[in-house]
């Protein structure tokens, strides 16, 4: 064949191979590209969702504050001995003047102590189980190891909160159920606080219609209110016990449903019409 005629035939493979390496370079240089905004996005991911949910972040962030502020206040007074008179004149106020007895028959004092056992470890763990076994059923198994783990840390604070302050006990008046460890924060009231609150706050997330959300969410802080209240009536805390039990379960379920509302926006947990799987 005549060179004249394969000119024409190698200056077009050379083309072709030069229009190849150009686009390469151009798909090289794109995919950079996206790989640079896709880690810019999520360097500003936290901030991006905070700025959608603008509202309800900051006032569960200055819930948070206020609940963190107020527990260390109420802690330097107890440790203080600030809150002593105010401790004895409530306590007190649930007791007969004379013989120290709790205030009404004895019906109103076994259901106190009814009541007082739903914050107990033993129901507790029991709640948590039963409603971690119905999320799973649900689908929703992220959810239910989310809740476990939630309450589980909760009872690790609450220890080590215990432990740190180590307040004794009231001896004004006789206790009408079996206690025993430190007295400061309320570890019924806390814990009441951090499951039920949790709870409340984990079921609700994981529904859509409003008045059942709103449901969940009234008859937890109902049970946290009970538990709290008993503990001071049966005589085995002080209410500043209470008041800060109530205040740190409160800030830990504050800290679970914000993060459980997190971990949903990145499809972690699973959103209220989600099921993982499902066997009918």
């Amino acid at each position: 064949m005549a060179p004249s005629l394969l000119r024409p035939s190698v200056h077009s493979a050379l083309k072709g191979i030069i229009s190849q390496a150009d686009h390469r370079q151009d798909d090289t240089y794109g995919t950079m590209e996206a790989m640079a905004r896709s880690k810019g996005r999520r360097r500003f991911r936290l901030l991006t969702w905070v700025g959608a949910h603008e509202m309800t972040v900051l006032l569960a962030l200055a819930c948070i504050g206020a609940g963190v502020l107020g527990f260390v206040l109420l802690a330097d007074e107890v440790l203080e001995g600030g809150t002593q008179a105010f401790d004895q004149k409530i306590l007190l106020a649930f007791r007969h003047s004379d013989s120290l007895a709790p205030l009404g028959p004895p019906a109103i004092q076994e259901a106190a102590r009814d009541i007082t056992a739903l914050g107990s470890v033993a129901v507790l763990t029991l709640v948590t189980l039963i409603v971690a076994g119905y999320l799973i059923l649900d689908g929703k198994s992220h959810m239910a190891l989310f809740l476990c783990v939630s309450v589980l840390s909760g009872v690790a604070a609450g220890t080590i909160l215990k432990d740190l302050f180590h307040r004794s006990r009231p001896d004004l008046v006789p206790y009408s159920v079996y206690v025993s460890g430190a007295s400061f924060p309320s570890g019924h009231s806390m814990m009441s606080a951090v499951t039920y609150l949790t709870l409340g706050a984990l079921l609700a997330r994981s529904q859509e219609r409003t008045r059942i959300k709103a449901y969940f969410l009234l008859v937890a802080m109902f049970l946290t209110f009970l538990v709290g209240v008993t503990r001071v009536y049966l005589g085995v805390h002080w209410p500043t016990d209470v008041l800060a039990g109530w205040t740190a379960g409160s800030v830990w379920a504050l800290l679970c449903w914000l993060a459980a509302r997190r971990l949903q926006t990145r499809s972690t947990l699973e959103h209220a019409t989600e099921h993982t799987h499902s066997t009918g």
